[in-house]
């Protein structure tokens, strides 16, 4: 209206169109339009000028006129709200509802327009807020959607890892670590190592809603488990959960997840690990890398502002790490062995007790086994499946002996024959050399030896240098030596002077004279 009345002044003063339109950069054909509509409205130019600006845009404009509302559009707009809500259920797709609505009303819009609708619907129901977060304020915490894996060595197996990823809302720093699963005290273990690596605590924590965390889900109240309230007196923080299928609720770790895929685990794509340990030191690599990179299209990195303006308001760490131990009753097999039910793996205990009742007291690394309040075995805790964990000193000697052969050699039967003499390890020797694969004769060099324990070393070194006299020598030549007692016959007759028996059919020497 301001330009409008610039340009009815100069007009007035006598300013020709040419002029005004050097002074005011409107084109000639606006202005000769805008006194045109004022001339043809009535008025003179000296009694618009003196109109209000609401009188003067009367004169300027026709008045509007909204648009005539189709009946098809009042009826697609009743039905938009369950159009939405039917979207976001499995397998229903903008294509079905457009079907069913146009059965329901044949004149209504084609699909395009339909499409329009809904969506614009949708875009004004889906408007966000930005919220502002306060450095130290909180951690957000979730599991990545995404697993990742190592190889086990002994079976060859592909184990897969959970990713516990948490963030920093203020400065969206970020830490992630793989972890056997979901359980408890796996989450426990991964959130108590991300606040050693924080180097403290957050005033809060808001996670999802885990069955690990959240025994009842409530939008206002939610009801944590007995563990996780022990875990937040703990470390002296409050625990939170998001509402119910609300992911923006914790947005900066949904984008975390989201960064840690770019990141992490496409730098991880080709990276073969054989344990969890090597996975979780190749993660640290790489999230440290993530954390000191700067944010795009900025001079500083997620570390930075951590640094900066988090690390000082973070609460202490208290001086013990929070480890949950669980304790289990379980009775030692004939196996030697008891089954840590939860992971369906087997641990070994000294053979002596087999048969008895144990307590097994176990956390995410290790597991101890107590007898009447005796320790009687330590492992480290291994979540393979079916598998076992089996320490050689709690086997008796004959199962040391046959998980011995793994390693036979020949000169694992050398030095065993040499503990016995110089002859049976000679007799050993020509029988690992009988065949063109020493690993044939393991079996008969195992058997020779075992004969000393069913005779006696001394009796085995004397058959075996028996034997040697011969042009063969095996495991069934020496067995029947000892068993035939013929050892014993040649230790007798070799302390006597050999004399020829009487006979009259032997002639002496008289009888050449």
């Amino acid at each position: 209206m301001e330009q409008i009345r610039n340009i009815l002044r100069q007009k007035i003063n006598g300013t020709s169109i040419r002029a005004i339109v050097r002074n005011t950069g409107v084109s000639r054909n606006t202005i000769k339009g805008y006194i045109r509509m004022i001339i043809s409205s009535g008025y003179k130019l000296q009694n618009a000028l003196e109109l209000d600006d609401e009188a003067l845009m009367g004169l300027m404009y026709e008045p509007y006129r909204p648009p005539t509302v189709e009946a098809r559009h009042t009826h697609l707009q009743e039905k938009l709200p369950l159009y939405a809500e039917d979207l976001k259920k499995p397998h229903v797709t903008r294509q079905l509802l457009w079907e069913e609505y146009r059965q329901e009303f044949a004149d209504g819009y084609g699909y395009t327009r339909f499409c329009h609708h809904l969506n614009e619907y949708i875009g004004k129901k889906d408007v966000t807020a930005i919220f502002s977060h306060r450095p130290g304020e909180k951690i957000m915490v979730d599991f990545a959607g995404d697993k990742l894996s190592y190889i086990d060595k002994e079976s060859g197996e592909v184990i897969d890892c959970e990713v516990l990823i948490t963030a920093l809302p203020f400065s969206s720093y970020i830490y992630a670590e793989a972890l056997p699963s979901q359980k408890q005290q796996d989450f426990v273990k991964g959130l108590s190592n991300a606040f050693l690596y924080l180097g403290g605590v957050p005033q809060s924590v808001l996670c999802d809603n885990l069955k690990s965390v959240v025994k009842k889900a409530n939008r206002y109240e939610p009801i944590f488990t007995e563990l996780i309230d022990q875990l937040s007196v703990h470390y002296q923080t409050t625990f939170m959960a998001a509402r119910v299928r609300k992911p923006r609720d914790k947005a900066t770790v949904e984008i975390s997840v989201n960064v840690t895929y770019k990141r992490i685990y496409g730098k991880l794509r080709d990276a073969r690990c054989y344990n969890l340990k090597e996975l979780n030191t190749l993660i640290r690599i790489e999230l440290e890398a993530l954390n000191t990179r700067n944010f795009k299209g900025r001079d500083y990195s997620r570390k930075d502002v951590f640094e900066r303006y988090e690390r000082a308001l973070l609460q202490p760490l208290p001086g013990r790490v929070f480890e949950v131990k669980k304790t289990v009753v379980a009775k030692v097999q004939k196996n030697y062995h008891i089954i840590l039910g939860e992971d369906m793996h087997q641990y070994s205990v000294p053979w002596r007790y087999s048969g008895k009742k144990v307590k097994a007291a176990y956390t995410s690394d290790t597991v101890e086994i107590y007898h009447e309040h005796k320790r009687i075995a330590l492992h480290r805790r291994n979540y393979r499946r079916h598998g076992y964990s089996t320490l050689k000193e709690h086997m008796p000697e004959n199962h040391k002996a046959i998980m011995e052969q793994k390693g036979w050699d020949a000169g694992y039967f050398l030095r065993q024959a040499s503990k016995t003499g110089p002859s049976t390890r000679q007799a050993v020797a020509q029988v690992l050399e009988s065949k063109s694969f020493p690993e044939q004769t393991y079996n008969a060099c195992l058997g020779i030896l075992r004969l000393g324990n069913k005779y006696g070393q001394d009796r085995l070194e004397a058959a075996c240098s028996l034997v040697l006299q011969g042009p063969r020598v095996n495991f069934g030549i020496i067995n029947n030596i000892l068993k035939n007692n013929m050892d014993k016959q040649l230790r007798n007759t070799a302390d006597q002077e050999f004399k020829t028996p009487a006979n009259k059919n032997i002639r002496g020497s008289q009888n050449y004279v």
